[in-house]
Formats: C-alpha cells, structure tokens, sequence
C-alpha cells in the first residue's frame, strides 16, 4: 500500500514506478470497495488475495505494450498475471475484478491528480524554506544603507532588508497559491467511460479517493477537466516569476560596476576559463532560464482545456512533459536560491559609496518639499532644485571635480533654505524613519501558518 505522507524526491513523483504503484493502488481500493458494496460477485477474501499478491514489473509492463499500444492495458495486464500467479487451478481468477467497470482515465487521472499534490507538497516546503530566509535575512539587514532605484537610477536611500522583506511577502503570497491550488487539484474520478457511473456504483469512487485523501470529482466526464491542472500550472508559472525577479535582482546588484552583493563562490569553483578574475553569478541566471521554462510550460496546460466532446488525449502527451519538467525545474529553482539566498554575500561599504556616488542628488525630493513649505511655489521649487541638480549631475558624468548638490544649493541665491535646514535634509535616515512600520508588518508574516 503507498503511503501518501512519503515525499519522494520530486523527480521520482514522475517516474514509471511511482505511476504504477499509484495504478495499482487504485485498482487494489477498488476492489475492497466492490467487495464491501457487495453488489457484485467479488469477495471479501478475493480482494484481500488481490491486495496481498498485487505487483507489476516496470520492464514487463513496456513489452507487453509494445503488443498493445496500450499502456493502461499493459499494466492490467501485468498486475492481473501477479495476482493470479499462485491461484489453485481448480479456482476462478481474481484479477478477473481488476478495472471492474472503470476507464483508462478513472486510472490514470486520478493518479495523475495524487501525483501532482506528492510534488506540489514539496513545492510547498521549498517555499516555506525560502521565505523564512528572506525573512530572518530582511532582520538582519534591516538597517543597512543602501540606494533604493527606478528605472534602473538612483532613487531614494532605503535598507537592504527591505529588498529580502520584499522578497518573503512575495513568496508568503506564493505559498498561499500553491496550498489553494494544491486542494484545487486533489481529485479523483471513478465514473466510467463518459461519467456517467453506467458500470461502477458511485460509492467506489467514493471510497478509493477518502482513501487516497483525494475529493471525488462532483462531474467527470471520463477525464477530469484540465482547468484544475492549468491553475496549477499557472501557480507554478508564478512562482517562477518570483524566483526569477529574486535571481535578476541578485545579478543587477552583482555587477562589478554596482557590486552590492554577491552569490556564494564555493572554494574551488572556476568562474571561467579564460579570465582566472571572474566570479560570474551562474547560478541566479540558470534560476532565471528555468523560470522560463515554467513561465511557457503554463501555456502548454491552458491550451489541454480545450478538448474534443467528452475527451480526447491531446492532453495527454504534452502533459506528461509539461507537467514533470515543471516541477522538477522549479524545485531546482527554489534549492538554488535557497543557497543564494542563505548564503549572500554583501557589501555595506560599497553601498554607501555607491549611495553617495550622485554627489547627493537622491535628496532632491526632500529639497523640493522643504522649498515649498518656506512659501514659494512647487513649479518654482521644482526649478531651483532641476537646475542644481543637474548642474551636479553633469559633473558626476564627465567625472569632473566640483561642488557637490547641498553645496550648489547653498550658493543659489534663489533657494530658500539655511544651511541648517540642508543639513538635516541631507541625511539618509531621514528618508527612513517611518521603516518601522514595515517591518511591524513582517514580523506578524507567519509561514508555519494555514
């Protein structure tokens, strides 16, 4: 019997045996349901056989489809020959009440559906795991001076944790959608070859998904609809974007000409073969190209909605590839970052340089506003402080020496204010002291809760 709280590795979810075991799973339940219903001719003795001598043989089962085209029957065909292998030959068969009344799908779309919550749960970790270090990360980082940018410019002073309190309020939003989806895709379906439960009592549908920890599919008409598998992967696409934001973030701040922080460089690790120098972040830009992976794999599972009447199996193919390399990419993904993440390097030094590097043209709002409270005008403001600052900003661009932004201010006849009230302007915490309130609001973000 599977045991639905062993987490294999995701791969494994995906893999032939784990399949199979599901299959065989579903077809053993079925059988004790008919023999409990007793509303057709297998008994309680005979389905016990069948639980006690179930098996099948991944090899076995491929050359027996190599004959019938047809994996389903390949299987039944397999487990029906270990079930009845030991059967007295004076005695009737139980693998005879094997797939009794079900369709293909009943089988593998119920399995399908326990496969993709055994792998979303551990998405699920994976994403606790990550937000709790981007957590604990913005805490320690919280007050750590850093320029905050738009468009890619300097823009105002902030923190560095702000960017990993950032980071965890993504994912916690995140880890919601995966737990929604994950219900959202706990079903399974017995109801025959349109749905209309003709050679199967409702009740064995029932029992095998209570017992599967699955939702019986209120309307199944033989498949169960794709539009739970493609808000899965829709989720899944999400995440992704997460991850990858996170990952370019880290590569940006990476730079030589930015250098605020660094991923972790194992000893040992070669960052080219050519230039000794380099240490390149290879790992957010493979975060970043498996992201995409996923981002377009959502588009294959939107496009399996549509099928044919009741189904068809185009559907079928595309999902098998989908849907697996989804999942084991994004696992990649988060174990990848989890390690960046845990693990960066920062530069505080650097950041301050790179913060006063504008010459202290980032305080030009608080200018503004200081300008307008002494009585002038905003348009005039906006003018007096236009023209210094960009009087500064061409000399930070041809590396000119010279009199830096509060310094320009200072000899403008037409600015307003002391130099007193520049001084206290000019100070990065004065942007910050209303921070406080952010990280209230993070230290409540629980991901241990429902």
């Amino acid at each position: 019997m599977i045991d639905r709280y062993t987490r294999p590795e995701i791969g494994r979810i995906f893999s032939l045996e784990n399949k199979y075991r599901i299959w065989q799973e579903i077809e053993v339940l079925a059988c004790e349901a008919q023999a409990e219903l007793g509303e057709i001719g297998i008994t309680k003795e005979e389905a016990k056989w069948i639980r006690d001598h179930a098996s099948f043989d991944v090899d076995e089962v491929a050359e027996i489809e190599t004959v019938t085209n047809h994996d389903v029957i390949a299987f039944l065909t397999n487990m029906g020959s270990y079930v009845d292998r030991d059967v007295p030959e004076d005695h009737e068969k139980p693998s005879r009440w094997i797939h009794y009344g079900m369709t293909s799908s009943d089988l593998g779309d119920t399995a399908l559906c326990y496969q993709l919550v055994q792998a979303t749960d551990i998405l699920i970790d994976d994403c606790t795991k990550l937000g709790k270090i981007c957590r604990r990360r913005a805490f320690e980082e919280k007050n750590t001076l850093c320029i905050g940018r738009t468009h890619g410019i300097h823009a105002e002073p902030m923190t560095f944790g702000l960017k990993f309190g950032s980071w965890a309020w993504e994912l916690y939003r995140d880890l919601q959608r995966l737990k929604d989806a994950r219900e959202n895709v706990s079903l399974g379906a017995i109801s025959g070859a349109v749905g209309t439960y003709s050679s199967i009592d409702p009740r064995v549908e029932q029992y095998v998904c209570e017992h599967l920890g699955l939702k019986n599919d209120p309307l199944s008409t033989q498949v169960i609809s794709r539009d739970h598998h493609a808000y899965l992967a829709g989720v899944l696409a999400t995440t992704a974007a997460t991850c990858e934001r996170i990952a370019t973030e880290i590569r940006n701040l990476q730079r030589t000409d930015t250098l605020e922080a660094e991923e972790p460089f194992k000893k040992g690790q070669k960052g080219s073969s050519a230039m000794p120098h380099k240490r390149n972040p290879i790992t957010a830009e493979k975060v970043c190209g498996l992201a995409r992976v996923v981002k377009a794999n959502a588009q294959v599972a939107f496009d399996n909605v549509a099928l044919w009447h009741e189904r068809d199996i185009s559907h079928s193919s595309a999902e098998r590839v989908a849907q697996a390399d989804s999942f084991i990419a994004l696992d990649h993904i988060f174990q990848c970052l989890i390690r960046i993440v845990d693990g960066l390097i920062l530069y505080p030094q650097q950041m301050l340089a790179n913060l006063n590097k504008t010459r202290g043209l980032i305080y030009s709002s608080k200018v503004l506003l200081a300008l307008v409270n002494t009585g002038i005008t905003r348009e005039d403001a906006y003018k007096i402080v236009q023209r210094n600052a960009m009087d500064t900003w061409h000399e930070v661009q041809q590396c000119k020496t010279g009199t830096n932004f509060k310094e320009k201010l200072l000899a403008d006849p037409e600015c307003t204010l002391t130099k007193e009230q520049l001084d206290t302007i000019f100070d990065p915490w004065g942007f910050l002291k209303r921070i406080g309130v952010v990280f209230d609001r993070l230290d409540q973000l629980d991901f241990d809760g429902d």
